[in-house]
């Protein structure tokens, strides 16, 4: 853990008193590594069995994920899930997994900006002006009838 000190022997304490390891940080599932249960754990067989049924669950669930991109259906959240499903047993899953979080909080706090906040309401509303008025043409010079039953001109 880096608390940011390049002092020799020193450790973050926790706000409840636990060192680092501690039981705060077991709470919070800080710790990286396999979640398996210790018996899968202590077989090596077994756990290397486990290992492949998380990934392969965890490879269905992202790539229902990516066919829901261009379908309907919440594909972003799926490919997180299964993710997330990676990260019980792997490393590097937890770690961008972790990233991931770190961004999407950092692009949530700047969308908060009040000057981004103005803008993006500023650019939303000349694009809804401009579809209104491409609209508008749309209906003058075609009425309500589709566009595929528009006969040539």
């Amino acid at each position: 853990m880096n608390t940011g000190s390049d002092e020799v022997g020193e450790a973050a304490v926790a706000a409840d008193g636990s060192g680092p390891g501690g039981a705060a940080e077991e709470q919070q599932g800080q710790g990286l590594g396999s979640r398996a249960p210790e018996f899968v754990k202590a077989r090596r067989a077994l756990h290397l069995s486990w290992q492949v049924g998380v990934f392969v669950i965890g490879l269905a669930v992202v790539g229902a994920g990516i066919v829901m991109l261009p379908l309907p259906g919440p594909g972003w959240v799926v490919i997180f899930g299964g993710m997330a499903i990676w990260a019980t047993e792997f490393v590097w899953a937890q770690l961008a997994l972790r990233w991931t979080k770190r961004k999407v909080t950092e692009a949530a706090q700047r969308a908060l900006d009040p000057k981004v906040r103005r803008r993006n309401i500023i650019l939303t509303s000349i694009g809804l002006v401009i579809i209104g008025v491409l609209m508008g043409v749309y209906l003058w010079k075609f009425g309500l009838e589709m566009p595929w039953n528009i006969k040539d001109q």
